[in-house]
């Protein structure tokens, strides 16, 4: 196991520098931050003088690789705008989107686990069909549009949830004021997960209740509750955990546009407003933490693999 997380540790590195290439050729493509400077107030010697002083008067080339050795010293640049460190924006940014994404995640589990071994276990019966059609409505509704119904009816109908922010303003927050806050993008990022999550659990329990040893496990008169969570659950945990592994980097990005919509103040709120200013050293740092995001949620999956399934050998 050791031998195969290094090996996927030293495969990583290559693929993150590519993925930053990318990023920074893209983000040059899209035109100077300087641009959005110009204007009656500031002159053009002014702005040149600006370009010159962060280096954007460089070639492509010559600007990443001053990027990249900047941040193998651990730096990772200063915002153009606010002329903060990048990974300080981002430290402080990041709990509020960890504690939204890791709450989100698990009533996503806590919906689909159940909903999914129940339609399996009932299938073609009324809660099957109930449970299908649920999962394809919570699934194909976009994120914004039911953020918005959720304000409209819980905010400006009723008045019992806030719709911005984590805290109340002019008051010190706590648990209970965080977690009424929490509410409505939870409700709205866990919907989604859990939409698609269930068929994938209802198919994969599905497929292990026709196996044989089931089959025979019933015949020997073990009871339902351990034929179905003790041998089939554990058997359906490979495609299940696949799946989960692949809902954390969704999550990632979907938690950007909902935490706009809310006004969350996590990396989703600090990611809009680096591209509406075309805040360079900004974008490159989330992007960064977004590739690693999903280079561990990757290797995290692959060793759940052999934790479930022990017959399974990671070379």
């Amino acid at each position: 196991m050791g031998k195969y997380i290094i090996k996927r540790i030293l495969i990583a590195i290559p693929v993150l520098i590519g993925i930053t290439v990318i990023d920074y050729a893209i983000m040059c493509l899209a035109g100077s931050p300087l641009e959005m400077l110009q204007g009656p107030r500031i002159s053009e010697g002014a702005i040149e003088a600006k370009k010159i002083a962060l280096g954007l008067d460089k070639p492509f080339y010559v600007q990443y690789f001053i990027w990249l050795g900047q941040l193998l010293h651990g730096n990772m640049g200063y915002s153009i705008k606010s002329a903060q460190s990048v990974s300080a924006m981002i430290g402080s940014h990041l709990g509020p989107t960890l504690l939204l994404m890791g709450v989100s995640l698990l009533v996503s589990l806590l919906i689909a686990i159940p909903a999914g071994i129940y339609s399996a276990v009932h299938q073609y019966s009324k809660g099957d069909y109930a449970v299908v059609t649920l999962s394809f409505l919570g699934s194909s509704i976009p994120g914004f549009f039911l953020s918005l119904l959720l304000i409209f009816i819980f905010t400006i109908k009723l008045g019992v949830l806030p719709s911005s922010g984590m805290t109340t303003l002019g008051t010190e927050g706590g648990f209970a004021d965080v977690a009424k806050h929490m509410v409505m993008p939870v409700i709205v990022l866990a919907v989604s997960m859990a939409g698609s999550n269930i068929r994938y659990i209802r198919s994969a329990v599905l497929e292990i209740l026709q196996q044989d040893y089931l089959r025979t496990a019933r015949a020997k008169g073990i009871g339902r509750f351990k034929v179905i969570y003790k041998h089939a659950l554990r058997n359906a945990l490979v495609p299940i955990v696949t799946v989960i592994g692949m809902q954390i980097p969704m999550l990632f990005g979907g938690a950007i546009i909902i935490e706009q919509v809310f006004s969350w103040p996590g990396l989703g709120l600090m990611t809009m407003s680096a591209i509406s200013n075309r805040d360079y050293p900004v974008i490159m740092g989330v992007c960064l933490l977004s590739a690693v995001v999903v280079l561990i949620s990757n290797l995290i999956t692959d060793i759940m693999y052999a934790v479930v399934d022990p017959t399974i050998q990671l070379q």
